[in-house]
């Protein structure tokens, strides 16, 4: 399945979807910076989701932190800030959808038994297809896969062409996983499609997950939106800026230097001295000369010091 871009044809409806496991750190707020201006520089809408389905991963606390941080930091967004924690019901119905046309299927297996499994793109292991017909005699279900088949392409409008073919390169995935808990992809699918989001604009750690997002996309019937996958920021070595890595909390930092810096990193170029500017004067400035064709068309790059 191919589609064009069609940044051009559909009013922007974007949104920044956080984890809550930390503090907004440097990566963050280029990742909020770049799909806010993205919408809000075409006169789009911009939402804001808090992506808490993975409770063992939430922190206490954190959720509050991430929302006091961007109102700080000058980001307005549109409508109520939605929970995915609220919104099992809606996963639910999804899943029973796949369930009922035959895309889904019950599995029984352990991460032991799949331990020697080829490593898909994202680093996880491919699913050998032990399940797919059927439970092995004796076993019961500890989770539910969607079937992945055929071959998904999309333009990227920062990393260019992509094209994924899902039986080998990510292997029949998971949407409801062994504790219970509904797997990123459908949540993520569900959400943007009520939503009514049209343009992703996000880190491009998650460029590995969008083929298998488009796939379900295609079996709900759900539209498709445009992505833009931005470089993540690393630290020293190499590595991701994380709370696994000690990012700093990007709240120590005066927001409208953090903001400069995080325009310089996405490849704009503010006039010197816009970092001592107020911080409605550097938002002013990002969303009159916001250009995404600016940025980098790579998946990494060294975060910038703010300091």
């Amino acid at each position: 399945m191919t589609v064009s871009d069609n940044r051009t044809l559909r009013p922007p409806v974007g949104r920044f979807a956080p984890s809550p496991s930390g503090p907004l750190h440097f990566g963050s707020l280029v990742a909020a910076a770049g799909s806010y201006l993205d919408a809000r520089s075409r006169g789009g809408r911009w939402l804001l989701r808090i992506e808490d389905v993975d409770t063992p991963r939430t922190v206490a606390g954190a959720a509050d932190g991430i929302i006091a941080t961007l109102a700080r930091f000058g980001f307005e967004w549109d409508g109520d800030i939605v929970w995915q924690s609220r919104r099992t019901e809606a996963y639910a119905a999804a899943l029973e959808r796949l369930k009922a046309a035959g895309h889904a299927f019950p599995c029984a297996c352990t991460r032991r038994e799949m331990a020697d499994s080829a490593l898909t793109r994202d680093g996880s292991r491919r699913y050998p297809g032990t399940c797919r017909n059927g439970l092995p005699p004796g076993r019961s279900a500890r989770a539910w896969r969607v079937r992945a088949e055929g071959v998904i392409a999309f333009d990227d409008a920062i990393q260019g062409l992509q094209r994924e073919d899902l039986a080998l390169d990510s292997g029949d995935y998971v949407v409801l996983r062994a504790d219970g808990l509904f797997a990123y992809q459908l949540a993520v699918v569900v959400d943007d499609a009520d939503a009514g989001v049209t343009h992703v604009v996000r880190g491009a750690d998650l460029l590995d997950s969008t083929a298998r997002q488009i796939h379900l996309q295609h079996l709900l019937g759900f539209p498709q939106p445009d992505y833009a996958h931005l470089p993540v920021a690393t630290n020293a070595a190499g590595e991701k800026l994380s709370k696994q890595t000690l990012a700093r909390a990007v709240d120590e930092h005066p927001p409208a230097a953090a903001l400069v810096t995080a325009l310089r990193f996405l490849g704009q170029t503010p006039p010197a001295g816009l970092d001592h500017a107020t911080l409605a004067e550097v938002w002013a400035w990002a969303l009159h000369h916001w250009r995404l064709a600016a940025v980098p068309r790579r998946r990494q790059a060294p975060a910038i010091d703010i300091d």
